[in-house]
């Protein structure tokens, strides 16, 4: 397997992964959100030891692949993960974070952002 082939592969068990962590990461930034705390919330998603964020989602917890830790974009500016000087552009990009959970993959010798939306709840029939 090429590093393309790994990469796609890696990104289908974390869309799994995301699917399944989708309410709960809602929660913990709406709450991030609501206390002030930041305006724009990160979250690590990983298979390996990383001290970045706190973790909130333990993969081994809920029998998936990818751990999950909640951090900042102020914790990885000052962690130099974002530089300064792109914080402004970062900041342009973020997406709306009620809508879509801002996810930092981190694999070995590689990291980026992808944009998920949250998982929508399948709306229940209504019989009149």
């Amino acid at each position: 397997m090429d590093k393309e082939e790994i990469l796609k592969k890696l990104l289908e068990i974390l869309a799994d992964d995301l699917d399944f962590y989708s309410p709960m990461i809602k929660e913990v930034a709406t709450d991030l959100l609501k206390e002030n705390f930041t305006q724009y919330p990160v979250f690590i998603a990983h298979q390996h030891e990383v001290k970045l964020g706190e973790p909130i989602l333990l993969g081994a917890d809920y029998a998936r692949e990818f751990t999950i830790h909640a951090s900042t974009l102020e914790e990885l500016v000052e962690k130099k993960l974002v530089l300064a000087e792109r914080e402004e552009d970062f900041k342009r990009n973020f997406k709306n974070p009620k809508e879509t959970m801002c996810i930092l993959l981190i694999t070995p010798g590689d990291a980026r952002f992808i944009y998920v939306p949250y998982k929508q709840k399948k709306k229940e029939k209504i019989n009149e």
